[in-house]
């Protein structure tokens, strides 16, 4: 018989997994068949198309581990089953926020305004600099995957070492080593984030400067360069807001085995992981023109299907 705080935890996750595969879908859906239809993409709807696809994968994994953390906490944290699943969050977690680092860099590389020679020669070549950053972000997905197969290698030897009675000092030895290894694994999200943090200050900087110029020739600030600005901070922000939370939310699910109450602590930190590639998506939509516009569209054909007396036909 579930608690209150299983179905709770149930419930928010499910919800949570039909908005975001929803939001997902769409996302990838709209941007493949156009891709389809003029056999063409820009560089940020590849990489918004990408980063939902990503994302679907990554809440299926995130709702099988709260289903079994639910239904089967006593293999949560065993098993192959496990190891497999923590294999695949692992390279697809970093591929997507990784993907979410690149979209917001070529936000601001293109729309952000400064003469240094630096931020020029990487504004000409922001192609480029996103497909780098791509690989990169290839290399580091595959290199943490790699690091926590060797964690789960240490992991299997200190539960021989704990049932061995002459083992503590083998024991110490590969504790030490399993703790510096959750340390580098906490690691691996620093440079997504200082290059997210970076990109948000450039742009604010960018728009005040903006801001600056447009007022000393007298003319209004609410122009088109000003709200792509103020568009592009707005999805980096919430970006970065998300990411921190998931990011302490990762953290107490690492810690989770130290702190009392460990089940009901594994379950909120699901929930929160899980909220945040979902909300993040919904932003995306709502930031971006062209699937704003289909969204809107969409709503307005199913409210004139739904009229009484509609022959079935609507312009969005």
């Amino acid at each position: 018989m579930l608690g209150v705080v299983e179905r709770l935890s149930l419930v928010l996750s499910v919800t949570q997994f039909i908005v975001g595969i929803l939001a997902n879908g769409f996302i990838g859906l709209v941007n493949s068949s156009k891709w389809v239809k003029s056999k063409s993409i820009s560089l940020s709807d590849f990489l918004i198309t990408n980063l939902a696809f990503s994302r679907v994968i990554l809440l299926w994994i995130f709702l099988t581990d709260g289903l079994l953390l639910v239904f089967s906490y006593g293999t949560h944290d065993s098993g192959i089953m496990m190891k497999v699943i923590d294999i695949f969050w692992t390279f697809t977690n970093h591929l997507s926020i990784w993907l979410a680092t690149c979209l917001g860099v070529l936000y601001c590389l293109k729309i952000a305004s400064f003469s240094h020679a630096a931020f020029l020669w990487l504004k000409w070549r922001v192609s480029r600099v996103v497909v780098w950053m791509l690989l990169g972000a290839l290399l580091f997905a595959g290199s943490s995957t790699v690091s926590l197969v060797n964690e789960f290698k240490i992991h299997s030897v200190l539960e021989e070492a704990g049932d061995s009675e002459n083992a503590t000092e083998l024991t110490r030895k590969k504790k030490g080593e399993y703790e510096l290894m959750h340390v580098l694994m906490a690691l691996w999200y620093s440079p997504p984030l200082i290059l997210s943090l970076a990109s948000y200050v450039l742009l604010i900087l960018s728009l005040g400067r903006h801001t600056r110029q447009m007022q000393q020739n007298g003319v209004s600030p609410r122009d088109q360069s000003t709200e792509a600005h103020k568009k592009a901070i707005r999805i980096i922000l919430s970006f970065l807001f998300l990411f921190l939370l998931y990011f302490l939310a990762f953290l107490t699910l690492s810690s989770s085995d130290f702190l009392p109450g460990t089940k009901v602590v594994k379950m909120i930190g699901e929930v929160i992981t899980m909220s945040c590639p979902t909300v993040h998506s919904c932003i995306l939509i709502l930031g971006n023109d062209k699937l704003k516009q289909t969204f809107v569209g969409m709503l307005r054909c199913k409210s004139c299907h739904l009229k009484p007396g509609s022959k079935g036909f609507c312009f969005p």
